[in-house]
This record gives structure tokens, sequence and C-alpha cells, in this order.
């Protein structure tokens, strides 16, 4: 059976294995539109509505969706395809192959063209964007009458020119300038607002040697961009012009001779076409409509490594040698393992990378795990955090992960032992800290990098790595600089490897300030090193001769690009976000990392990595941090230093804030201090916080970090608000390691300054830590201690949280007497702050006393309110815990049908967020459900896949009570209700759950 073919990219149409199906003009093609736009992935009724509508639907606008969707099932079925139209709340999912949709399939062929031109193979990565493109029939979704449609498919045709502009940049890099500067001619005239494209046509008319057209073309674009908007050029665009006037525009140093598609070079077998493989790789990875989340989340491929090195330079036998010690000799029997040791800034970590990249699809296919351990910082990552971010990585959720190094050593092994995965220990301070973290199978490599030896490794494979060979000195200053200069000048190019000691970071450096100035000599440079005070080949002297290389760098800076590398030095942050350099300098420009960048031509920074905002995060070398503070001490009074550092806090702290906003719907059931906010753009903001937790995930460390650096600073108003502000993450995502790190350091600090709120506000939060522990009397003490410094401050909002979490312990306790006077007062005390969230919250936790009490009316009452306080501020978490509770209060009465209802829409909640333990929760109850409805074989599926879903995630204990429940369904099966009662019972004897053990043993004996 032939799949239909639906295209977006032009006019909306379908194909079916007859022709081209026709589609009844409106509401049905926006429907279709939408839903294929989000193929496989589901698109709310609500969303649908405001497609058609926009903002005045009428009263039966959701049921005319529903009649235009059943019309496009039976259209659809009656064709004959391999597709399906399925309900999953809260609206519908198309249901196809995405290699069936020409925007899907643009999309793949585009990541699968930016793949192959990271890995150097720009000839098929050509091939790829331009069979990309072909797919474009004209505008996308032209046609079609759909003001929010319209919206998305401007950004596809967005998506279409970058793809355009991607290869005509990699056939100039191929050489192929004289068939370029046509269709660059026609394309800067249908988008003459495309710097680049004009850029590009710039390049290409050079480099086909018509220099004359070349500079008529950059006049051509000053005169447009004057005349309609006022502007000047780009930078990049007067560069160009200035390279040409001065005779200096250089060819990509990667042209090629150029092959027609499919020619075969010399010696060579033919290729297979690109295309044919992309499609084929895109077929393959398409999703079916029976992945389950649970089965995603189990099988967690993590790919944690940094990004390679374009123009890496080493010896071949080091790479072989490598690869056999991490891959193996047939019959290995332990784990492999090896150590990359050496001076700073010989190549320790880009040795790593590149190996760990070579040998990751083919050695190592189950995934790459990746920490820097900071062994030369001063304070190194300890085994047991570094064990915490891995185990989250391989699937398992942080309130999951044990507390012990013991017992998270264990779990790590255990997770690993099926697998083949590759673990980077890059920056080892010693092998004490690598030992914990090396995995027990055998399938499974580690490679380790350090300044130290390492040499108590066991049967560790060691490479001591120490300057380049001269001929690879050189061959890394020609990738760079260039061969032809190099050539040019060879006795002061052998003079200048020399002089840097052929050390590979100074020599980069070094480098990279002669390729910025190609109007320098290489020998004028060896003449500047001459001249200083010590020379970079003295390797004895380590650091020094390093500082003498920087110097040199540092000092060719503009001013201000000198003043931003200082204050940046002062950042703890792994990477850095661009915003940070308009925080520290206090440069409010809309495009912060237009200051960062002066600073990355010269690589005294690094690119780290790209946001998904398409702005870029950036790093320091260890070595050039530790120079940059050298200068900012000698240059900057403590006082300016202070007032820098509480501006780059108060940035961290704004885009904290509006997480916390986003997530709860406003400034809900938190303290805020008085300390001044700092706004990046509000691009990034918005950009940023459109998924505030996974914003907060990426940035926990530097949120932590920026925690204790205003500790130790003093800056105690802003670190116990951050501290505070960032139970938002901890408590989601169970990260209770890190909600005490952060709130003992704030507490230190306001505890030093008298701040007696915010002293109160961490001895509040920790309560609430110590009572997710389960640690209620240390609980108890820090809530009532918070609670009496609130009172005489007469701080309602503080009150509130102290005493609803102190009505959550009475109610775990077993005494609802006392738990219900203390909500009563928390309700008061968050009516009076105003805090509608708080209100939600007390009345959703108390419903559960009324319910236990037979007070039903009363339990849906205050339920009733708290959904409708959640959906009035957008509060989606709040939401779902109600709605469990409304299905449980239905259970009771009888209502089982409605109670499957609301578990299911709440288990689609938990699915989309993530919440991999509220799931295993909401399939067990999907199995009370249907036992009590008399349907047992739906009941044991529910508790058998809630069952897999908690052990899945090494959740024993709620694995252990599924087995429980699914066992009183066996009576008719006593083997296999043993085999799933004795894990249970080891369980409950194990962690003291008396009378769940008694029942289970019950159930045994039975059985037998």
């Amino acid at each position: 059976m032939s799949p239909l073919a639906f295209r977006v990219l032009g006019p909306l149409q379908v194909h079916g294995p007859d022709g081209p199906l026709r589609l009844p003009p409106g509401r049905q093609e926006v429907i279709l539109a939408a839903l294929l736009l989000e193929t496989n992935r589901v698109v709310s009724t609500n969303h649908l509505v405001d497609l058609i509508w926009e903002d005045n639907p009428p009263e039966t606008a959701r049921t005319q969706v529903q009649i235009c969707v059943s019309r496009l099932r039976k259209l659809l079925a009656g064709a004959d395809g391999e597709v399906s139209i399925t309900t999953r709340p809260p609206g519908y999912v198309l249901h196809t192959d995405a290699a069936n949709v020409d925007a899907a399939l643009f999309t793949s062929l585009v990541l699968r063209a930016r793949r192959l031109r990271d890995q150097g193979e720009l000839a098929q990565a050509v091939e790829l964007l331009r069979h990309a493109v072909t797919l474009w029939q004209g505008d996308c979704l032209s046609g079609l009458d759909s003001g929010p449609l319209a919206n998305k498919a401007r950004q596809l045709n967005e998506e279409r020119l970058n793809a355009v502009e991607l290869r005509l940049q990699l056939e100039l890099e191929l050489g192929r300038y004289d068939g370029l500067v046509g269709e660059l001619q026609r394309l800067t005239h249908e988008h003459p607002l495309r710097e680049k494209l004009r850029g590009q046509l710039i390049q290409a008319l050079y480099w086909s040697g018509r220099q004359a057209e070349a500079l008529e073309a950059f006049r051509t674009a000053r005169r447009f961009l004057a005349e309609e908007l006022g502007l000047e050029p780009s930078r990049e665009l007067r560069d160009l012009e200035a390279a040409i006037l001065a005779g200096r525009l250089p060819a990509p140093a990667g042209a090629v001779p150029v092959r027609t598609p499919g020619e075969k070079a010399p010696h060579e077998e033919p290729a297979r076409p690109a295309v044919a493989k992309a499609e084929e790789e895109t077929d393959a990875a398409a999703p079916t409509a029976t992945s389950s989340a649970e089965s995603v989340r189990q099988d967690a491929v993590p790919h944690q490594l940094p990004a390679a090195v374009a123009d890496f330079v080493t010896d071949a036998g080091r790479i072989a040698a490598l690869e056999e010690a991490l891959t193996g000799r047939p019959g290995r029997t332990t784990v492999g393992l090896a150590a990359i040791t050496g001076k700073p800034g010989t190549g320790k970590s880009t040795l790593a990378v590149h190996v760990a990249h070579m040998l990751s699809e083919t050695g190592f296919p189950d995934g790459q795990l990746y920490c820097d351990l900071r062994g030369t910082t001063g304070t190194p990552a300890t085994p047991e955090e570094v064990l915490g971010r891995f185990l989250r990585a391989l699937g398992i959720p942080g309130q999951l992960i044990p507390e012990s190094l013991d017992e998270r050593a264990e779990m790590y092994r255990t997770r690993l032992a099926s697998r083949r995965v590759l673990v980077v220990l890059d920056d080892a301070a010693g092998e004490g800290q690598v030992l914990p973290l090396l995995p027990g199978s055998r399938g499974c490599a580690v490679l380790v990098t350090g300044r130290a030896r390492l040499t108590a490794l066991p049967g560790a494979h060691r490479v001591e790595l120490d300057v380049l060979a001269e001929d690879q000195a050189l061959e890394l200053l020609s990738r760079i600089v260039g061969r032809e200069r190099v050539a040019g000048e060879a006795a002061a190019a052998e003079a200048l490897v020399r002089t840097v000691g052929r050390l590979p970071l100074a020599l980069r450096i070094v480098a990279a300030r002669l390729a910025a100035r190609p109007h320098w000599t290489l020998a004028s440079m060896v003449q500047r090193l001459a001249n200083e005070r010590h020379r970079l080949d003295e390797l004895t002297h380590g650091e020094m001769t390093m500082r003498a290389s920087l110097s040199l760098t540092y000092e060719g800076l503009a001013p201000e690009d000198r003043r931003l590398l200082r204050l940046l030095s002062m950042a703890q942050a792994p990477t850095l976000p661009s915003w940070l350099a308009g925080a520290l300098l206090d440069d409010r420009r809309p495009f912060p990392s237009d200051l960062m960048e002066p600073l990355v031509d010269v690589q005294m920074l690094d690119v780290a990595g790209v946001e998904r905002t398409g702005g870029f995060r950036y790093r320091f070398h260890e070595i050039i941090r530790v120079y940059a503070r050298e200068q900012l001490a000698a240059e900057h009074t403590p006082e300016t230093r202070q007032e820098a550092l509480a501006r780059m806090a108060g940035g961290w702290m704004h885009l904290a804030q509006q997480a916390h906003r986003t997530v709860y719907g406003g400034d809900f059931t938190v303290l805020h201090g008085d300390a001044p906010r700092w706004e990046p753009p509000a691009s990034y903001s918005d950009e940023v916080l459109a998924d505030p937790l996974a914003w907060l995930d990426a940035e926990q460390a530097s949120l932590c970090g920026m925690v204790e650096h205003t500790a130790d600073a003093g800056l105690h108003d802003l670190s116990w608000d951050l501290a505070t502000s960032l139970v938002t993450l901890f408590e989601v995502r169970g990260h209770y390691d890190l909600w005490e790190q952060t709130h003992l350091s704030a507490l230190a600090a306001v505890r030093k300054a008298g701040n007696l709120r915010g002293t109160a506000a961490i001895r509040a939060s920790l309560g609430s830590l110590y009572m997710s522990r389960n640690q209620f009397d240390t609980a108890r003490q820090a809530l009532n201690s918070a609670l009496d410094v609130f009172q005489a401050l007469d701080e309602p909002m503080g009150e509130a949280l102290c005493r609803r979490d102190m009505a959550l312990i009475a109610r775990t306790s077993g005494d609802d007497t006392s738990a219900l006077e203390l909500y009563r007062r928390s309700l008061a005390d968050f009516d009076r702050a105003g805090d509608v969230v708080g209100r939600a919250i007390v009345l959703t936790q108390s419903a559960h006393i009324r319910m236990r009490q037979g007070e039903i009316a009363a339990a849906q009452s205050q339920l009733d309110e708290a959904l409708d306080i959640y959906e009035g501020v957008g509060y989606t978490g709040g939401r779902a815990r109600t709605l469990r509770r409304v299905g449980q209060l239905l259970l009771e009465q009888g209502r089982s049908d409605l109670a499957v209802l609301t578990f299911t829409e709440v288990l689609e909640l938990c699915r989309d967020s993530g919440d991999v333990i509220g799931e295993g929760h909401l399939l067990r109850d999907l199995g009370h459900a249907f036992a009590v409805m008399g349907r047992p074989d739906r009941a044991r599926d529910f508790y058998d896949r809630a069952v897999t879903a908690r052990e899945g995630v090494m959740d024993f204990g709620g694995g252990a009570l599924a087995r429980l429940d699914l066992a009183r369904l066996l009576d008719a099966e006593p083997g296999r209700s043993r085999e799933l009662l004795v894990p249970a019972v080891e369980v409950f004897r194990e962690r003291r759950m008396g009378r769940e053990l008694a029942e289970a043993e019950r159930l045994l004996a039975t059985g037998s």
C-alpha cells in the first residue's frame, strides 16, 4: 500500500496512490495544515479553534472542529494511505511516517547536511541541501487563510533561505565561484535586505577574478541600505570591502576541484548518493505511533560530548593506541581505561574529545557521558555530584537518586551493566576522584584527562602529552593562518613555532592574532616575542611563560575589550551566556554577543555552544581565566568589582524570578528581597523562558554557583533570594543535595549580615527540604524558628508557607485535627498576602483529610475552587496534582468511568512534563479504578505498566506496591503471583513497610 504524501512547502496538497486528493477549502485545510506542521505530536483543540476563528470563536467551535476532523479521517482513510488522526487529550495527533511530510523531510535533510558539514563532507552536504530546497513549490502554505498559521509558515520560509545560504557558503568553500554568481545576483535582487547573500555575492565575484564587480556589488548594497533604511552595511560587509581593496581576501583553504555529483575520484568506489542515504536514515528514524514515553526514558542515550576542534593535529599512532585501549582486544574482561596527562595547554581535552567523537557511533552506540571534574579550579567536583549528574542523564529522576556515594556508584554500575557507553572525565584532580566513577562492565570505557600523572588507575593505558613536534606545529599554524602565508615565510614560521615552544595553546593564540591581522608578517611576530621578558619555550616556568604569551593578545585588545575580559573572569559558571557581557559592562544593547566576539576572534574566549535562542555560549580556558583575574585585581578597585558582580547576579536573579513566574503563573508561594535586578534583553528572556524548567535545568550549575558567589562576596540579599527562587527547580527534579548546599551557603551570609527576613526565608525553605526527606523533627525546628521571625516582622507570606508545611507534617503523622487547624490559619495568611496559588495548594492538601473523614461534598468544593485558581493563572503542575485528587474522589463516590477519564488526562499531563514519578502514580491509580469497575484484565495491564515504569527508573518501593496490587488479582495463577511477591517482600522488609509486608507474606502463604 503506497503511503499518502503531504505537501505544505507551497500550496497545501495531499497525494495518494491514485493521484492528488481534493481537499475541501476552508476549515478542513487549516486543521490538516496545523496537524501536518506538528506531525506525530498533539495539537490541542483550543489551538485549532484559535487558528480558524482567532479572537471570536462561536459557542459551537469545538463541535465544528470535531466535525472537520471526522471528515478528514474519512477522506484520508478512503485514500488507503498509511496515516491516521487519533484523539489524544487535549486534542488530536496526525500519525504518519515523518518522511511522508515534505516539511519534516526538509528539516531532516538540513540537519543531516549540517552534520556532514561538521564532519568535513562538504560536497555531500551541498547535495543534501540542494535536494532539501527542491522540496519547495512556493511559499509555505501559500493560499491558506489563517493568520496564526502564517506566522509558522514565515518561520519555515526563513529556514529555507537559511538552507540556501548555507549551501552557497559551502559551495564557496569548495571553490565553485563562477557557477554561483548568477544565482546570487538573482537572490540578492529577490531578498535585498539579506546582507549574508550580498557578502556571498561579493566573495564569488572576487574569487572569480571580477574584482571591480565585487566592489560595485558592495557599493550597490551600501546605497540600497542607506536609501531604504538609513543604515551603513554590516561590519562583515565593510571588512570584505577593506580586504578587497588591500588585496588580502584569500580563497577558502578548503577549496577543492569540483566534480559533478556521483563522479568517481581516481581509485575510489562509487559513493552512495547522500540524498538516498539521508532519506533511508529519515525513514529508519521516523517515530512510530506506538512509541511510549516509558521506553524513551528507560533507554535514554546521553550524548554529552563537547564539540570537537576542526583543525586538530596529533600523531596517528597515538590515536590508534587510544582506540585499541578503549574498544578492547578480544577476550577483555575489564572496563577499557585510558588516561591523558600533560602540562597546561598541551591539548589533553582536545585529544580526548576528538577520540571520543571518533568512537562514539561505532564503538559506543549506547551513549557518551562527559563531565569537567574541575581538578585545577580549587573546587573539584565530588564523585557524588558527578554520579548524580550521570544518573540523571541515564534516565533516573532526581527523587530516586540515593544519598550515599556507595549507593550512587552501585546504581550507576547497574545502569551501565548491559550498555556500551564511553565516559569522558576531563581535568581530574587525582585517582580518588576517578575511581568511584568507573563502570563495572567490560562493554564500557573511560577516558580521563588531568595534569597529575594518574599512575594509580589500575590497568590504564597512559598517554603523556608534551609540546607538538615541529612538523605538527607548522601544520597547525598553516591551518589557522593559511598555507600560502606560511610557505611564503618558511624560515620565520619555523622560528615562530620554536619561539612559542610548540605549545598548542600558545601557538593557537599567536596564530589567531596573525590571522586577524593579515598585514602583519610572521617575522614581526617573532620579533615581538623575542622582546618579551621570558621566552615561551622556557616551559619550566609553566604559567609565567603563558602569561608572557597571553599578554601579547591582551595588549592588542581595545580598552573596552580588555575591561570585559577582566570582569568576565569573575564569573564562576562553566559556560557564559552572552548577556553576561552586557550586565558586567552595564551595556543594554539588544545583541550583547557583539561584545564577546572580539575576545573570540583572538581566542581569549571559546564558543562553547549555541543556545535555543540562536545565541552563543562562551567558555574561558582556565589558564586565560587565571591571567584575566590577575589583571582584574591589578586594574579594578574592590568597589568596582562588587558593583559588576551585583549586576551579574541581578541578571541571574531576574531570569530565575521570571522562570518561577512562568511556572506558577505569578510571584506565588515565594518571598523576594529588595536587591536590584539587571534585566537581560527581552528577546533573550522571552525565548529562554518559553520552557522555564528546561532553562533552570540547563543553567543549574551557573545559578547554584551564583548563590555561593554572592554569599561569599557579602551580597546576602541576592544570595538568599536566588537560593529560595531555585526551589522551583529543586522540588520538581528532586535535587535535594543542591537545595541544601545553596541554602546553607545563603544562611551563613544572611546570619553574618544580621538579615532577619532572609534568615527566616532560608530556614522556612530548609524546613520544606527536611520534610521532603521525611526528617520531620528537623523540619519542625526549622519551620518553628522561621515562623517566630515572620510573626515578629508581620510577614503574612512567610507565616503562610511555614504553617502550610507544618500542616502537611501533621497530616502525614496522622494528626488530622492539628493539620486542619494549621491549614485554616495558613489559608488566612495566604489570603492576607494575596497569594491565590498558595490558597489553592492548601485547599488541595486539606481536601485529602476531608476525603478520609467522609466529608465528600467539602472535599469536592475545595478541589473545584483549587482547579479554578490553577486554570486562571495557568499553573499546570498544580492542576495535575489537584485533578489526581479529583479522580480519587470520583472513585470513592463510585463514579468509576469519570475517574478513569480524569486519571487519563493527568497521565498525559505527567508525560508531557516528563514527570516519571507522577506517571507511575497515575498508572497505578488507573489499575485501582479498573479493579473497582470489575475489569481485572485492564487493571492487570495498568498495574503491570506501573511496575515497569517504577522499576525502570529504579523506584523499587513504588514498584513493590504495584506488584502487591497485581498479585491480589492473580488468585488463579500462584506461580505468577509468587514471582511478583518475592521481590516485593524484600523491598517491604528493607524499608520497614510493615502493613504491606504482612499482606504480601499472607498472599505468599496462601498461594503456596
